[in-house]
């Protein structure tokens, strides 16, 4: 079973991090990075991209790109907090990643507006296929605007920033003196491997 493009969960296996030395936490890192570029965030950034030349109004790919986005925090949260899955935990992992990572932080200023936009876009786009209420999907100005009870969220800047936090994340990962953070990604990635 391949857990990254050209990586069998074998070579997850084989690598040697008891030691938090090891040169093996490098390629574990990789390992990570090359699942989350693949899945997640290549893809967006070719929606993305496919777009940039249109005016704002032509582009039509704000709801996919926004529903991956939607997977990918809550795939990052159960990485930080080495959850096996989400299940009953959903709206908790995902908007902590929101309150608690510095350049969304600034963003979801409130656990209101954090479980607002879980509501709205992750489960409107993920299980209605629409957002909910009056909130919308826009490629241009800020990050987060809110409007009463609605949101309108700029797909690009929540991908850009989202790029940025996973990167972060990476960097927090190669740090020896995050063990706990280590530990946390390691037991996620034990688990994908044996699945």
């Amino acid at each position: 079973m391949q857990i990254a493009p050209g990586i069998d969960a074998k070579k997850w296996q084989g690598l040697s991090l008891d030691d938090p030395h090891s040169g093996d936490w490098d390629t574990a890192v990789d390992i990570l990075s090359a699942r989350i570029n693949d899945r997640y965030i290549a893809p967006v950034d070719f929606l993305i991209a496919s777009e940039a030349s249109k005016p704002p109004f032509d582009r039509r790919f704000g709801f996919t790109v926004l529903a991956v986005d939607c997977m990918l925090v809550e795939t990052f949260g159960a990485f930080i907090e080495g959850l096996l899955d989400t299940k009953d935990k959903s709206k908790e992992t995902f908007c902590k990643v929101l309150r608690t990572r510095a350049l969304f932080a600034s963003e979801f200023s409130s656990d209101a507006v954090a479980e607002k936009f879980y509501k709205q876009f992750r489960c409107g786009i993920l299980h209605q296929t629409e957002s909910g209420g009056e909130s919308k999907v826009w490629s241009v100005g800020p990050m987060v605007s809110l409007n009463g009870n609605a949101i309108t969220v700029n797909r690009n800047r929540f991908h850009d920033c989202l790029k940025a936090e996973f990167q972060g994340y990476l960097s927090e990962l190669r740090d020896a003196k995050n063990s706990s953070l280590r530990k946390r990604f390691r037991k996620k990635m034990d688990f994908i491997s044996r699945a």
